[in-house]
């Protein structure tokens, strides 16, 4: 039997790595995998364990992360210790980050490259300039090869939105990955159908995100271009 693959993850957040490790899971097709949560810091078990600081959530966490991995690794990425231990790295930015200001977080950073936000569609008018900045922030050029990028236009929760109600006249109508705040589209539930954004209810819709992905991956450009990139990383391993 051959061993799980080991991913790791760097997220703005908690129900982000959800999302993504159902994404993951659907890719896989029963390939056994262990995902863990680099950025926000999650505990590890014996064996994992990585010099790392707590950052925080959200997008500005992701930053200092990033540049804490160049900091012990002259300036780059690639080559850094956690591949030892890592197959695959996923790091995570949700694509309304292309419209924020480094101040936002408190964040002092020379360059100009935020906000590089584009008018959507297309969605990759915004995603492909801001997986230039992620990869400036890494210290890269081009990307690693077993690093993948993954930036769902708005946010995951149009990923969400997507597997749970297909039918969604609002996001079809603006665009599915256009729409700007798809989080928002969650409350209008109805209550018997609604789902919090809390690791309680993403854990409780992981299933039906899983089954959901091949179609999802057919409709939005970002999640065929993850599952894309993901696949050619792990066709390497």
């Amino acid at each position: 039997m051959s061993e799980p693959l080991r991913i790791g993850l760097v997220a703005e957040g908690i129900t982000d790595k959800l999302v993504i490790e159902s994404a993951i899971e659907s890719l896989l097709k029963g390939r056994s995998f262990i995902l863990r949560l680099l950025q926000p810091e999650e505990s590890l078990p014996l064996g994992l364990e990585l010099p790392s600081v707590s950052h925080g959530n959200g997008w500005g966490g992701v930053y200092l992360w990033c540049q804490g991995v160049k900091e012990r690794n002259d300036g780059r990425l690639d080559g850094d210790i956690l591949f030892s231990q890592y197959d695959i790295l996923v790091i995570h930015l949700d694509a309304d980050v292309a419209g924020k200001r480094y101040s936002d977080c408190g964040i002092q950073d020379e360059s100009s490259d935020l906000p590089c936000e584009e008018a959507c569609p297309p969605p990759s008018a915004s995603t492909d300039r801001l997986r230039t900045v992620m990869l400036r922030w890494i210290g890269e050029d081009t990307n690693p090869r077993n690093v993948v990028l993954c930036t769902p236009s708005k946010s995951c929760e149009t990923w969400v939105i997507a597997a749970l109600f297909p039918d969604d006249a609002v996001m079809a109508r603006q665009g599915w990955e256009c729409h700007p705040k798809p989080e928002s589209r969650l409350g209008t539930k109805p209550k018997a159908n609604r789902v919090t954004k809390s690791k309680v209810g993403y854990e409780s819709i992981q299933n039906r995100i899983c089954e959901a992905w091949p179609r999802l991956r057919t409709e939005l450009s970002e999640a065929d271009r993850f599952s894309t990139e993901f696949e050619a990383a792990l066709a390497i391993q």
